[in-house]
C-alpha cells in the first residue's frame, strides 16, 4: 500500500492552538485540576513538545507508520489528562486524520468510531443522564463535526496524491513510449538512407574488384561511383544532424528523386517521371513518398537483379500516388513481410495515413504501390521529418 504523505501544517497548527490555550488557561487561574499547577504546565508545555518532535521524525522516517500513530496516541492522551483547560480533547481528531494517510480509509473510519465509542462510554459512565446536558452534548457533536472535517480533509489530500502520482506514471509512460517512436524513427532513417549508399558501395566495389583485370576502365569508374555514394552517405549523415538540431533545408521531392535516378552503379537503369505541385504537401507526406521509392529502388538494385526501374509519382489535389516497377527476379511478398526495409516502409507510410501496396512474384518483376493522402499530417496534428 502507498504511504501518503499528510498535510504538513494541520498537526503542528492544532499543536499551538493547544499550547496557547492551555498556557492561557493556566495564566488566568482557570486551572483547576489536581495537583500543582506548575507542574501539571510543565508537563504539559514538554508534552507538546513532544509532539511537534514526532511530527519531525515522522518527516525524517515516513515507513515507522505504526510506532508514530502509537506514539502520537499516547501523547495525546497525555495532554489531555494534563490540559485542565479541555481544549486538548481536539487532538483526538489527528489520530484518524494522519492515519487515513499511512493505512487508509478504513484504518481511519476505525480510529474515529473508537474515539466516538469511548467519549460515549465515558458519559455513561461518569455523567447519568448526559444526554440531557447541554455542554455534554455540545462536545459530542463537535467531535463528530471534527472527526468529518478531518476525514474530508484527508480524502482530498489523498485524491489529489494520488492524482499527481497517476499523472507521473503516465507521463513515465508516454516519454518511454516517445523515446521508442524516435528510436524506431532513427533506426528507419538509418537503414532507408545510410543503408541504401551503403548497398550502392557494396555493388561498386563488387564491381570494381571483378573488373579490375578485366577492364580497368569499368573497375574506375565503379571507384568512382564508391566515392560518390560515400559523399551522399556523409551529406546524410549531416542532414540527419541538422533534422536533430531542427534545422535541416528539405529538398523538393522531384529534386530527391532525381539524385536517386543518378545514385548507383550503371544497372539497374532508373527512370523518374513526376507530375503535380507539392504545395499541400507536408515534409512528412513527401518524405515517406521519397523514402518509399528510395527502398524499392535499393531492393531492385541489390536483390532483383533489374536492369530497368521505373519511378512515377502524381501528386493530385487529393492525394499522391508513388508507382515503382522494376524487371527483376520478384519475390513473394508474404516470404519478405519481416524485412526491415518493408516494415520501415510501411510504418513511415502508415503515419502519414497512407497505403502501400506490393504486386510481386518470382520471375515476374515487382511493382510499389504507395498512396498518401493530401494534408494528412496537418490533418492529424503530426509533424514528420526526414
Amino acid at each position: 500500500m502507498v504511504a501518503y504523505v499528510p498535510v504538513r501544517w494541520v498537526s503542528p497548527l492544532l499543536y499551538g492552538v493547544v499550547l496557547v490555550g492551555g498556557l492561557y488557561s493556566a495564566a488566568a487561574g482557570l486551572d483547576d485540576g489536581p495537583g500543582p499547577t506548575s507542574w501539571r504546565t510543565a508537563g504539559f508545555v514538554t508534552t507538546i513538545g513532544a509532539l511537534f518532535a514526532l511530527e519531525a521524525a515522522g518527516r525524517r522516517r515516513p515507513a515507522a507508520r505504526v510506532p508514530l500513530l502509537l506514539a502520537r496516541c499516547t501523547l495525546i492522551a497525555a495532554v489531555v489528562l494534563l490540559d485542565a483547560s479541555g481544549l486538548s480533547q481536539v487532538l483526538f481528531v489527528l489520530l484518524p486524520f494522519t492515519a487515513y494517510f499511512a493505512f487508509g480509509r478504513t484504518t481511519a473510519l476505525a480510529l474515529g468510531t473508537l474515539r466516538l465509542a469511548g467519549l460515549l462510554t465515558t458519559y455513561l459512565l461518569t455523567a447519568p443522564g448526559w444526554y440531557r446536558d447541554q455542554e455534554h452534548v455540545s462536545d459530542l457533536l463537535m467531535l463528530c463535526v471534527g472527526l468529518v472535517l478531518a476525514l474530508s480533509m484527508a480524502a482530498v489530500a489523498v485524491g489529489e496524491q494520488r492524482a499527481r502520482l497517476e499523472l507521473q506514471a503516465y507521463a513515465a509512460r508516454v516519454a518511454e513510449l516517445s523515446a521508442a517512436t524516435e528510436r524506431n524513427r532513427l533506426a528507419r532513417d538509418i537503414h532507408d538512407s545510410l543503408g541504401h549508399h551503403l548497398t550502392a558501395m557494396s555493388v561498386q566495389l563488387e564491381m570494381a574488384s571483378d573488373f579490375q583485370s578485366l577492364d580497368p576502365e569499368g573497375a574506375r569508374r565503379a571507384l568512382n561511383e564508391a566515392r560518390r555514394s560515400v559523399r551522399l552517405a556523409l551529406g546524410d549523415v549531416r542532414q540527419s544532424v541538422r533534422a536533430l538540431r531542427d534545422e535541416a533545408a528539405r529538398p523538393t521531392l522531384s529534386a530527391a528523386l532525381a539524385a536517386l535516378a543518378q545514385d548507383g552503379a550503371a544497372r539497374p537503369r532508373v527512370t523518374v517521371a513526376v507530375s503535380g505541385d507539392e504545395d499541400g504537401y507536408g515534409p512528412a507526406e513527401l518524405t515517406a513518398l521519397y523514402r518509399a521509392a528510395q527502398e524499392a529502388v535499393t531492393n531492385a538494385r541489390r536483390y532483383a537483379r533489374a536492369t530497368q526501374v521505373t519511378v512515377v509519382v502524381r501528386l493530385a489535389g487529393d492525394a499522391a500516388r508513388l508507382e515503382v516497377t522494376d524487371d527483376g527476379n520478384g519475390f513473394a511478398p508474404d516470404a519478405a513481410a519481416a524485412g526491415f526495409g518493408l516494415i520501415g516502409m510501411r510504418e513511415r507510410v502508415h503515419l502519414v495515413a497512407g497505403s502501400v501496396d506490393i504486386d510481386s512474384s518470382p520471375g515476374a518483376g515487382t511493382r510499389v504501390t504507395v498512396t498518401v493522402l493530401r494534408g494528412a499530417t496537418a490533418k492529424s496534428g503530426q509533424t514528420g521529418r526526414q
